[in-house]
């Protein structure tokens, strides 16, 4: 039902009327010092792909590559913090593979169940439809940050946490109300991921900078040069299709950003729209309205 025709956040296969198994992968190199943190983040990270397709995560496996020379304690840690995130998430963890390598990397293969009536795709959005996030940006940039040795222990603290989140909340929120559209924002940053919305859903995605949530600290950095080389792929990709009316310039660096497990770009229509960004404040949980779905224009995303 779905593939690799518009990069959707997942594969949907249809197994019968009322039942589709959602397939995603996705690991990476350590982004915090502690293994724990690591592993937790690492795992919503994959699961978020289930989440952004509306779906339920029910059967996760662990893939994981580990040096000889680290204490096997560290890795034990890693999949702990992963274990603990797949049982918060309703999932079972049913054992994965583990190789040799010089560098550490992990994360998670994970099947999910959706209704084939109900699976949010990365198009679809209307014309009308607002534009809901769910977590702040800038994890990338304050990762770089932590790397260089300058962040501070808050700001190690408050991204590692962040990262952690999973997005299971905000999406069992949004289920309840007319979604129209959805993917979350990881490795391509804001503007890659509302490009591939916006070119998918045929239409112009409005995003207003000044209601763009940013962690603590990224302002900081961002305008110190710690850029990671990422958001410099990033817009090297989808600076033609996009239209940046942004004055400061660390700002438009941060929409570039690669996020590690960001959160979630809603298309909600937009009768519905204030009262889930209510309710997800009500039941604690970051969302906030950035912007809105236009008709076609001569950019697919504008930044004003």
């Amino acid at each position: 039902m779905v593939g690799t025709e518009t990069s959707d956040d997942a594969a949907v296969y249809r197994v019968s009327d009322d039942l589709a198994i959602i397939q995603t992968v996705d690991f990476f190199t350590p982004v915090v010092d502690d293994p724990y943190t690591f592993g937790q983040i690492a795992a919503a990270n994959a699961l978020s792909d289930v989440y952004a397709m509306g779906g339920s995560p029910r059967l996760a496996l662990n893939i994981a590559a580990f040096p000889s020379c680290l204490d096997p304690e560290i890795l034990g840690e890693i999949m702990r913090g992963g274990a603990d995130k797949v049982k918060e998430a309703g999932a079972v963890l049913a054992g994965g593979h583990t190789i040799n390598d010089e560098e550490p990397k992990y994360g998670l293969c994970v099947t999910g169940f959706v209704h084939p009536d109900r699976i949010w795709r990365n198009y679809g959005a209307r014309e009308g439809d607002v534009l809901i996030l769910t977590k702040p940006l800038g994890s990338g940039i304050l990762n770089t940050a932590i790397k260089g040795g300058m962040a501070s222990d808050n700001e190690i603290r408050n991204v590692g946490h962040i990262m952690a989140i999973l997005n299971k909340y905000a999406a069992e929120t949004a289920l309840d109300f007319r979604v129209h559209s959805c993917t979350d924002i990881t490795g391509f940053g804001l503007a890659g991921h509302s490009l591939e919305m916006a070119r998918g859903s045929e239409k112009t995605l409005v995003i207003h900078s000044k209601k763009i949530p940013v962690l603590e600290g990224v302002s900081e950095y961002a305008q110190m040069g710690l850029i990671p080389a990422g958001a410099y792929r990033n817009r090297d990709f989808a600076e033609s299709e996009i239209e940046s009316r942004i004055r400061e310039t660390w700002l438009e660096d941060v929409v570039y950003d690669p996020q590690t497990s960001g959160g979630l770009l809603l298309a909600v229509d937009r009768q519905d729209a204030e009262l889930l960004s209510e309710r997800l404040k009500e039941n604690g949980i970051f969302g906030v309205i950035v912007g809105e779905v236009t008709e076609k224009k001569e950019k697919s995303v504008i930044f004003d």
